[in-house]
């Protein structure tokens, strides 16, 4: 378990509402720039060992009995849905937003607010909501860009980067992610 938690928790400053039985583990960090613990909401039985940043107008919602593992990342600046019984492995990458501006001058704009005064929030990151549905696997070191939605059922293979969506039900797998094969309603 996260002391750190357990201790913010007992003093009523958590950075997150975290459902019944639901952990947070040494490995986990949550960051809520916006300090509203409701921008960050962790489901019941869910288990966290990764990031979770919110910033600008970020919100994370993440259901029940999901995992999130080590090494994992999942900054918003708009939203971020993740349905119940999703499993994300280990070094996973999600993102809303671009993270930083595609113009260099406005990057290193922004690089000096955050090492000075914090994330500026008239940087313009293209926010787009992610959406991740029930009963998803997304495999080790995986990337997923703003704007995508997972369908329900659906696998992402290892070291994928999802730039399009994902019909329910299907195995994607590469770069880009592409699909490889539909679910056999044995394998639903």
């Amino acid at each position: 378990m996260n002391l750190k938690y357990w201790l913010l928790r007992l003093t009523g400053n958590t950075p997150c509402e975290l459902g019944q039985d639901a952990r947070l583990y040494s490995s986990a960090r949550i960051f809520n720039i916006a300090k509203e613990k409701q921008r960050i909401r962790i489901g019941a039985n869910s288990l966290i060992r990764g990031e979770l940043l919110v910033f600008h107008d970020g919100h994370i919602q993440i259901g029940e009995w999901c995992y999130f593992g080590e090494n994992s990342r999942l900054w918003s600046a708009k939203r971020v849905i993740i349905g119940d019984r999703v499993q994300v492995s280990h070094g996973v990458n999600i993102f809303d937003n671009l993270t930083h501006p595609n113009n260099p001058s406005e990057r290193h704009r922004q690089l000096q607010a955050i090492a000075t005064t914090g994330h500026p929030r008239d940087v313009d990151l293209k926010p787009r909501t992610v959406h991740i549905h029930n009963d998803v696997l997304v495999g080790c070191n995986t990337v997923i860009l703003p704007g995508v939605r997972i369908g329900e059922g659906s696998i992402v293979g290892a070291a994928s980067v999802v730039t399009h969506d994902v019909l329910p039900y299907c195995v994607v797998a590469g770069n880009p992610a592409r699909v490889i094969r539909e679910l056999q309603p044995d394998e639903r």
